[in-house]
């Protein structure tokens, strides 16, 4: 992205100019104009902002992927056979926590991205700028809670869910560092969402992709040892992690520093104000409690499944490292769709919040086709992919092709969902993910474990969750949508 700009960054740009072209110059002018979010056609403007945040989105599960791929392959040694599996349960015990960095810090960035995006929309740009430094202040205070937790709670969490000395071991050692290190990842979602909040998507997406490629190249690296490091094993994950996700706020942080900033944050902004704060968390806090409930799932489904069997457990953390690669473009397109139903909502433009709505729902059922097809006709390979007991592997075969199917519903919801936290209600949100995260999935589980055959029949469980879910989200949807169109 081009440096040398002689004027201050603003969030708008010249309705003249194409859409491609419109966001760069949205860079380099701030002349007033017409937002592309409320004059390009929707379709053409989910696509330009859609498609950045998708890649970016894939991105974020390429850092779980490639930990699980990596450490699948770590040997066995002296008292520690099946070395890989172990740790890709450690992993996947580990995961709450993984889950609860990205609740409080999408959560947020949700609040803040709703939030942003209706002040520039009404053409407040002050507004704009102070909420974006409240949010950053809320990110350090997150961060040192975190600090805490690693120090002093990673051991009893993954205590409570295994006794196997070996995982046990792996599992404390990869929360503590991802934990204590949690200032790249909660400031860099902060950074994200406001950035996305101004219609800059394509920036995101590259900082995101720089701390993947940095991840991946580091992960091999540290785990086994290269160019003479020692080898780190699962420490050695959780140190790549972390390391690729302060590259990515390092390179996004330069974005706000200096003379032409995408906002201009003043370090005024960080301190705390009741009103931003309060605006922020009307849609964040319930997003946050919508994103905390999935590693409270993952955390219940650990219990449920560990008491089925150890390749159970494994099962689900591979599985969900793979549903990531089909869910996150769907997150991505979620992402998207907020800002533009929000700045909308604040120019009382319906018939673009309506467009958004449908567009988004056709293009989410398209990515949701692709995974059941790859889910369905590809499983065998696509499990192939980590090293596994034969046990395992057959297990996995069956438990991605029921949840699959699910698919189709889980998109639904997302975007609903997204829609519901973009016009203000943010409990309608919290409400689907208690149906499709919670209370369906984790009570069906429950019961089916305690049946014959319950390693295939708990693996319906999540579909259920889905389905009830998205019943409840048409309803929910089209009750908020007719309230704000009669309020407008």
């Amino acid at each position: 992205m081009k440096q040398n700009t002689t004027e201050r960054i603003t969030p708008i740009t010249s309705p003249e100019t194409t859409p491609n072209a419109a966001q760069e110059a949205s860079l380099h002018t701030s002349s007033p104009a017409v937002s592309p979010m409320c004059s390009m056609p929707v379709p053409a403007l989910l696509r330009s902002m859609g498609l950045p945040m998708m890649l970016s989105m894939l991105c974020q599960a390429l850092y779980n992927a490639v930990d699980t791929f990596y450490v699948s392959r770590i040997p066995d040694s002296a008292g520690i056979a099946h070395a890989g599996e172990k740790a890709i349960q450690a992993l996947t015990l580990a995961f709450p926590v993984q889950m609860i960095l990205m609740a409080l810090g999408v959560g947020t960035g949700i609040g803040i991205n709703a939030l942003a995006a209706h002040c520039l929309g009404r053409k407040e740009q002050r507004e704009a700028e102070h909420a974006a430094g409240n949010a950053l202040f809320m990110s350090l205070l997150y961060f040192a809670v975190m600090c805490l937790f690693g120090l002093f709670g990673a051991a009893p969490f993954i205590r409570s869910q295994t006794s196997n000395p070996v995982v046990l071991l792996m599992g404390i050692r990869y929360v503590r560092i991802i934990s204590v290190f949690s200032l790249g990842t909660l400031a860099y979602m902060c950074l994200e969402k406001i950035t996305v909040a101004t219609g800059r998507t394509r920036i995101t997406m590259v900082t995101q992709l720089a701390g993947a490629l940095t991840n991946i190249f580091l992960d091999p690296v540290m785990i086994y040892g290269w160019f003479g490091l020692p080898a780190m094993g699962v420490t050695g994950a959780a140190a790549a992690t972390v390391i690729g996700q302060f590259v990515s706020l390092i390179w996004l942080g330069r974005y706000y520093i200096g003379k032409h900033r995408i906002l201009q944050i003043h370090p005024e902004d960080l301190i705390p104000r009741r009103h931003v704060l309060h605006t922020i968390y009307r849609t964040g806090l319930p997003a946050i409690a919508m994103q905390i409930l999935v590693p409270i799932m993952s955390y219940g489904m650990n219990l449920i499944l560990g008491s089925i069997s150890e390749a159970a457990v494994t099962t689900y953390g591979i599985y969900y490292k793979l549903q990531n690669f089909i869910f996150m473009p769907a997150y991505g397109l979620n992402n998207a769709s907020i800002p533009i139903i929000a700045y909308n909502r604040g120019a009382c433009d319906f018939g673009r919040i309506l467009q958004a709505i449908r567009w988004a729902l056709i293009y989410v059922t398209g990515i949701m086709a692709a995974g059941v097809f790859l889910f369905e006709g590809f499983t065998r390979p696509i499990v192939g992919i980590f090293a596994v007991s034969g046990a395992t592997e057959q297990l996995c075969l069956v438990a991605l092709r029921i949840i699959s199917w699910g698919f189709f519903f889980s998109g639904v919801n997302i975007i609903l969902q997204g829609v519901c936290q973009a016009l203000g209600n943010g409990i309608a949100s919290l409400v689907i993910s208690l149906i499709r995260l919670l209370l369906v999935p984790l009570s069906t589980a429950a019961a089916l474990s305690r049946l014959a055959g319950a390693a295939q029949l708990v693996w319906f469980s999540v579909p259920a969750g889905e389905i009830t879910a998205a019943v409840v989200a048409v309803i929910l949807t089209r009750h908020q949508y007719r309230r704000e169109q009669s309020a407008g």
